[in-house]
C-alpha cells in the first residue's frame, strides 16, 4: 500500500528541556545540557561531562505519578510519550487501533546497577523488584500499560539508530494497514555500564564536545526520550489541530564493517540517506537541512561527512548535530533528533552546532554555527548511526 503517514504529535525530554517547548526555547538562547554528574552514582563524577536530565528519580516520578523504583530509563519514557500523545490530541485513540514501538539500549540497567551494590557486598542482600524490569523490553511494556496501549507494542534495540528504526517501523505498520496510530520513538537513561564502556572505547570527550569540528575529541553521553505520533490517513482527516507534516522517506543500511566504527567511507550512511531519498521520491538538492547523527568522535564524523560529501556534492544544504545541545543520547537519539527535525519544518528553524570552530580540511562544508530562524525548511533529513554499521536516514517533508 502507498499511504501517506503523518506526525500529529511530539513529545521530547532531553538535558536541555522537560519537554518540547523547553527545549525549542534552549535552542533559541544556545543554552546546552552538559554539565558535571550530578545524578549518577560513579567515580567518573567531575571528571567526564555528562547531559544529564535535570530531574532526580523521584521528581520524574513525581511527574509522572508513577513509583521511583522503577527505571529511570521507563520514566523518562513516560514523559515524553505522554506529551506526544497529548499533543496529538486524538479525540477517541480507543476507536483507532494503536501501537506503541520504543526504542532503548539499557533496558533497566540503572536499578540492576543499584541491586549488585549490595549483591556484591553481601549475596543474601539486594532488592529484587530492581532487577525485576531490567530487559529493554519491560520498559516498552511498562509504558504500554501506563498509556493504555493494548493493540501492539514492541521493542527495538540496535544501538544509536534504534529509535529512528522504531519511527519507520511503524510507519510501515501504518503502511501496510495494520495499525491506524503508532507512538513511536527512544528513550535511554545514563547508566555507569554506559559511561564505563564508551570510557574504555576512549571516545568520550573530556570538555564538552563539538561535533564535525577539526579537533573534535569524542562524544559526550546523554539521556532523554523522544516519540512522534505517526498517524494514516484516516486518523488525519478527524484531527482537528494541524499536522506537522509527514514522513516521506526512510532506509535502514548495515555495511557490517565493524562492532563499534563506522566504516572510512561511510558505506552504510551513504546507502541509508540515498536509499531514504529514493523512497521519498526526492534529489538531495530538495533537502533544506540535515540533522546530522554527528557525535563528535573521530570516527563518526569523518565516515558521515565522507557519506555527505559523496551524495550531496557539490550542493549542500545546512546542516548540524543537535549533539552539540543534548549529548549523545544513543536509543533515545533517533527519536529525540526526530522531533526536532518536525519542529525545523513547523517553525523554519535550523540548529546551531554548537562550539564550532575549525572546519574540517577534508570536506568542503561545515555545520551551521548559529540559530537562524525564518528559514524555507520543507524537507529534512534526519540521521542516526550505529555501532555494528546499523545506519538509518529518515526525511521529514511539509504537507
Amino acid at each position: 500500500m502507498n499511504l501517506e503517514v503523518y506526525i500529529a504529535g511530539l513529545g521530547a525530554i532531553t538535558a536541555i528541556g522537560n519537554n518540547v517547548a523547553q527545549c525549542l526555547s534552549a535552542f533559541k538562547n544556545e543554552q546546552a545540557g552538559m554539565a558535571d554528574i550530578t545524578y549518577l552514582e560513579t567515580v567518573h563524577r567531575n571528571k567526564i561531562p555528562v547531559a544529564e536530565v535535570k530531574l532526580s528519580n523521584k521528581e520524574l516520578a513525581a511527574m509522572t505519578g508513577v513509583s521511583s523504583e522503577i527505571s529511570r530509563t521507563t520514566l523518562l519514557s513516560l514523559i515524553a510519550a505522554r506529551e506526544a500523545l497529548s499533543d496529538a490530541a486524538i479525540a477517541d485513540l480507543s476507536s483507532f487501533r494503536t501501537g506503541f514501538v520504543s526504542a532503548n539500549t539499557v533496558g533497566g540497567m540503572d536499578k540492576s546497577e543499584d541491586f549488585f551494590i549490595d549483591f556484591v557486598a553481601d549475596n543474601s542482600k539486594g532488592k529484587l523488584r530492581n532487577v525485576f524490569g531490567h530487559e529493554c523490553g519491560s520498559v516498552t511494556e511498562a509504558v504500554a500499560d501506563q498509556l493504555g496501549i493494548k493493540d501492539y507494542m514492541t521493542t527495538i534495540s540496535t544501538a544509536c539508530s534504534s529509535s529512528a528504526n522504531a519511527i519507520f517501523y511503524g510507519a510501515r505498520l501504518i503502511k501496510n494497514d495494520i495499525l491506524d496510530v503508532v507512538i513511536a520513538g527512544g528513550t535511554d537513561a545514563l547508566t555507569k555500564f554506559t559511561l564505563n564502556g564508551f570510557n574504555t572505547l576512549m571516545i568520550l570527550d573530556k570538555d564538552y564536545c563539538k561535533p564535525f569540528d577539526e579537533n573534535r575529541q569524542g562524544l559526550n553521553l546523554g539521556e532523554g526520550a523522544g516519540y512522534v505520533v505517526l498517524v494514516s490517513e484516516k486518523v488525519a482527516r478527524t484531527l482537528k489541530k494541524p499536522l506537522y507534516c509527514k514522513l516521506g522517506g526512510y532506509n535502514n543500511s548495515n555495511d557490517a564493517y565493524h562492532q563499534t566504527a563506522s566504516s572510512p567511507d561511510g558505506t552504510g550512511s551513504y546507502l541509508a540517506m540515498k536509499r531514504a531519498l529514493e523512497k521519498s521520491g526526492l534529489k538531495p538538492s530538495d533537502i533544506d537541512y540535515i540533522n546530522l547523527h554527528g557525535t563528535g568522535t573521530s570516527n563518526n564524523d569523518s565516515a558521515e561527512g565522507t557519506a555527505v560529501k559523496r551524495l550531496f556534492n557539490p550542493h549542500y544544504p545546512p546542516m548540524s548535530s543537535t549533539k552539540s545541545f543534548t549529548g549523545h543520547t544513543l536509543g533515545a537519539s533517533g527519536g529525540i533528533e526526530a522531533v526536532f527535525s518536525v519542529l525545523a519544518i513547523r517553525h523554519g528553524i535550523i540548529y546551531p552546532n554548537l562550539r564550532f570552530e575549525t572546519q574540517m580540511q577534508e570536506f568542503p562544508f561545515a555545520p551551521e554555527k548559529r540559530f537562524l530562524t525564518g528559514q524555507t525548511i520543507d524537507h529534512v533529513m534526519s540521521n542516526s548511526f550505529g555501532f555494528g554499521g546499523n545506519c538509518t536516514s529518515l526525511i521529514f517533508s511539509r504537507i
